[in-house]
C-alpha cells in the first residue's frame, strides 16, 4: 500500500520550540537506516523459510478475532515504536484491518488511485498525482502536512511495486526516493528545501503491505517505517509518549480511511486498470472515438 502519510504525526518530534532546529541528514544516520531495512527484509524471508503464517494477524487467535470483528489492531515493531540511532530515530509500526466484501483487485484500485489521495486521506494529504506506472510498478508524488504546535509539510516522490503471489495473497512495497520539507508552507515565502535539509521531520519512509483475500473480504496489513531527526534526551520523556500516541492514531486513521474508500467505491473501481494513467488514457480514447 502506498500510504506513507501514516507518519505525518511524527512531525511532533520538532513541535516544541526547543526541538525545532535545523537537523540535516547525516551519512552515518542513512547508513544505519539502510542496514535496518536490510535486516527487516531478511526477517521477512526467514518468516517464509520457517513456514510462519503469511499474515502477522494469524500469529494470534485473539488478534484474528479482533480484526475480523472490525477493530484496527496496531502494535510497535520495535521497542515502544521507535529506536534511537546515530543522530536520528527509526519509527516502525504495524497495523491490521479487515475490509468486508472486498477483493485484492478492488482494494488495489483504491490504493493506486493516487490522483484522489487528497480526497481519500484528507486533511493530511493536500495534493497527490500519478507520475508513471505499469500494472505492477508505480511512481507518484504527494504533499502532506500536519500541524501540532508547528506546521510541517513534506513533498515526497515515491516508487512502489505490487506482487500477486496467487489469487488470494499479495503484497506491496513502497518507498520515498526523495523527501523534501516545504518551508513556510501556505505562507508568504513558501519554498521547497533540498533533500535532507530542514528540521528533519521525515527523512526516509518505507511501507510494506500484505493482503489476504478470505472470509468474505480482505485482511489488510501495513507496516510503516520512517526515519526522522532525534529528540533531545532532556525532552524525550515528554515527547516520546505523544509521538507514539499520534503515530498509532495516524496509522489507525489511514487504515480506516482505506476501508471506507473501498466500501464506498464498491463497483465503480472494479474494472479500473492497475495503472491510473492507462485507465485515463483509455477513457479519453473512448470519449473521442479514437
Amino acid at each position: 500500500m502506498k500510504i506513507n502519510q501514516t507518519f505525518a504525526a511524527i512531525v511532533l518530534t520538532a513541535s516544541a520550540t526547543q526541538i525545532a532546529r535545523t537537523a540535516e541528514l547525516q551519512a552515518g544516520t542513512l547508513k544505519v537506516w539502510n542496514a535496518y531495512l536490510k535486516n527487516a527484509d531478511l526477517h521477512m524471508q526467514e518468516r517464509v523459510a520457517r513456514g510462519l503464517p503469511f499474515l502477522w494477524t494469524d500469529e494470534s487467535p485473539d488478534r484474528v478475532a479482533r480484526v475480523r470483528r472490525g477493530e484496527v489492531v496496531v502494535a510497535p515493531m520495535v521497542g515502544h515504536g521507535s529506536e534511537e540511532v546515530a543522530q536520528g530515530l527509526i519509527h516502525d509500526w504495524f497495523g491490521a484491518i479487515f475490509v468486508p466484501a472486498a477483493t485484492i483487485d478492488s482494494l488495489w484500485a483504491v490504493v493506486h488511485d493516487y490522483d484522489n489521495y487528497q480526497r481519500i486521506y484528507r486533511p493530511v494529504v493536500t495534493s497527490s498525482r500519478t507520475l508513471a506506472c505499469t500494472d505492477t510498478r508505480h511512481e507518484f508524488q504527494m504533499v502532506w502536512h500536519r500541524t501540532v504546535f508547528v506546521t510541517a509539510a513534506i513533498e515526497g516522490h515515491y516508487q512502489a511495486h505490487d506482487v500477486k503471489l496467487d489469487q488470494h495473497h499479495a503484497y506491496s512495497v513502497a518507498k520515498a526516493v526523495e523527501v523534501r520539507e516545504i518551508e513556510r508552507y501556505g505562507r508568504t515565502g513558501e519554498r521547497l528545501l533540498p533533500p535532507g535539509a530542514g528540521n528533519g521531520f521525515v527523512w526516509r519512509i518505507r511501507s510494506v503491505t500484505r493482503y489476504e483475500e478470505r472470509d468474505g473480504g480482505v485482511y489488510l496489513e501495513l507496516e510503516a517505517t520512517a526515519l526522522t531527526r532525534d529528540i533531545p534526551a532532556s525532552l524525550a520523556w515528554m515527547v516520546n509518549p505523544v509521538v507514539n500516541h499520534l503515530s498509532i492514531n495516524s496509522l489507525t486513521t489511514t487504515l480506516c480511511q482505506t476501508r471506507e474508500a473501498v466500501i464506498s467505491s464498491r463497483g465503480s473501481f472494479e474494472t479500473m486498470a492497475l495503472c491510473p494513467i492507462a485507465a485515463r488514457g483509455s477513457h479519453r480514447a473512448k470519449t473521442s472515438g479514437e
